[in-house]
């Protein structure tokens, strides 16, 4: 059930918009973004893969991939903002070693680029092979044959659920209507209510990701003294900050800011391993910092649908008139209504023909990392299907 706070709105501020324009390099921060139902404007339009022996292409998520960590995408635009003359400045800083940039169309050209087929947690799309000057620079880096994909105009569709959203939304209009989808699965539930044309880009699962800045200071307090936590290893797009309690944000279920923009938050983030990471190597952490997923398993698997991983941060979809407004850091974020109860992974999710659906409603996958040989028989744990990276 959601509970309503208009008569004493929580309101907090937004901290940071982080824009991730290659999904899993490090993210580029902008003072503030369009929204689209996508997401953040030029969020994970381009996505690294790899060159298999067979030729065929493998997805490659910052998990399975910590190197790729040492790419940092930063997005320029001329000083008469002509989108066609925008780029992405690709910089390679390894850890030992002479950094090295490349720059990358931030909207190519696809006419006479190779179609190629992306398939992301059974929501596959069509999408655009850049040009050898690209794979070839992003294979030297990373020391293995590689391509840069764009997604161009394409998309994927949602598979996680959002019916949670379409309650609010039914609820606010009243009726029968809403006691009905409620009950309904979500592919039904959303053609009734309107929602069936949900897209994302190679986001894992949702167009937005919404985390709470006390709630990290929280796992940094888990660390020795003089290390935090680096807020970009959860891989959010937007950072609110001024919460009085640390993950408060697990009952947050819709929240509007001062410029206009109203989001849903409709599931909980599960995490994996990627938390680990050491950045500044592009490998898994040493010492405590290479255990963050350990401290936080003591006590934050608290979603039911999900109860191996950890909880942090919450999926979050455009509420309606938002499209093309703008956000930016300081504005002012209020909490508009908030859930009596955490809301559970997995729970009415959509389905597919290649995915059973006892996985898909656990929302949970073994990634085996061993064979990269960053874990041993030992390490291996169960990771989350869903961690927006």
């Amino acid at each position: 059930s959601v509970l309503s706070f208009a008569a004493q709105p929580k309101r907090l501020l937004q901290a940071q918009i982080l824009v991730y324009p290659i999904k899993s390099v490090r993210p580029y921060e902008p003072s503030s973004a369009e929204v689209t139902k996508h997401g953040f404007t030029y969020d994970r339009r381009f996505m690294i893969l790899q060159v298999q022996p067979d030729g065929s292409l493998k997805n490659m998520h910052v998990a399975y991939f910590p190197e790729l960590t040492l790419l940092f995408a930063e997005i320029n635009f001329p000083k008469d903002d002509n989108v066609e003359e925008a780029f992405i400045d690709l910089t390679w800083r390894p850890p030992h070693g002479e950094s090295k940039d490349m720059k990358v169309p931030l909207v190519p050209d696809t006419t006479s680029l190779k179609k190629i087929g992306v398939n992301m947690h059974s929501s596959p799309t069509e999408a655009y092979q850049m040009e050898d000057q690209y794979n070839k620079w992003l294979s030297a880096c990373l020391g293995y044959d590689v391509v840069l994909a764009y997604l161009g105009d394409n998309s994927r569709s949602v598979l996680m659920s959002t019916h949670q959203r379409s309650n609010q939304s039914q609820a606010q209009q009243g009726g029968w209507l809403s006691s009905i989808t409620s009950k309904l699965p979500t592919s039904i539930g959303n053609i009734i209510s309107g929602e069936a044309d949900d897209k994302i880009t190679f986001a894992d699962c949702a167009p937005f990701l919404v985390v709470n800045e006390t709630s990290l200071h929280d796992v940094s307090s888990r660390l020795p003294d003089g290390e935090e936590m680096d807020i970009t290893k959860f891989r959010p797009n937007i950072i609110v900050s001024g919460a009085e309690f640390s993950w408060e944000e697990d009952y947050w279920s819709e929240l509007q800011t001062s410029s206009d923009v109203k989001l849903h938050l409709v599931q909980n983030c599960v995490r994996c391993v990627s938390l680990n990471i050491d950045y500044s190597t592009g490998k898994p952490g040493q010492g405590e910092s290479g255990k963050v997923l350990k401290k936080l398993q003591s006590d934050r698997r608290v979603d039911k649908g999900s109860k191996y991983s950890p909880v942090f941060g919450r999926y979050a979809f455009l509420g309606k008139g938002g499209e093309g407004k703008v956000m930016a850091v300081g504005d002012e974020v209020t909490i508009t209504q908030r859930n009596a109860e955490r809301t559970t992974f997995g729970e009415s999710i959509l389905c597919c023909d290649a995915v059973q659906t006892n996985v898909m409603q656990t929302g949970l996958v073994f990634l085996a990392m061993a064979s990269r040989q960053h874990l041993s028989r030992e390490d291996y744990i169960v990771f989350p299907l869903a961690d927006s990276l």
